[in-house]
């Protein structure tokens, strides 16, 4: 009988599984990226960036630019561990019988 692990419920909201899925590739990222590239609005993504950080899968350093704030995301080895388990586990869903 097949069986289904849980899913991280921190990586199945849509846009944190979107930030997590860019910053795997890209490593690092600014804010205004991860703002285009999401669709998603600063407040909504500021609120989705603190929970990832709060749960260590990314950090995030502050800084300015030209007198301008600037956010920077980075993926942790907390957040690779998580997404590619968060993947395997959805593969076993896609898995016929």
């Amino acid at each position: 009988m097949k069986t289904f692990k849980e899913l991280d419920p921190i990586l199945h909201s849509q846009l944190r599984l979107a930030v997590i899925s860019l910053l795997v590739s890209v490593k690092e990222a600014e804010f205004g990226f991860l703002k285009e590239k999401t669709n998603a609005t600063a407040g909504n993504l500021s609120v989705q960036i603190a929970k990832l950080s709060e749960a260590e899968y990314i950090t995030v350093k502050k800084t300015f630019r030209d007198n301008y704030p600037l956010t920077t995301c980075k993926i942790a080895p907390k957040g690779v561990k998580a997404f590619q388990e968060y993947v395997n586990n959805i593969e076993q869903y896609l898995k016929p019988i």
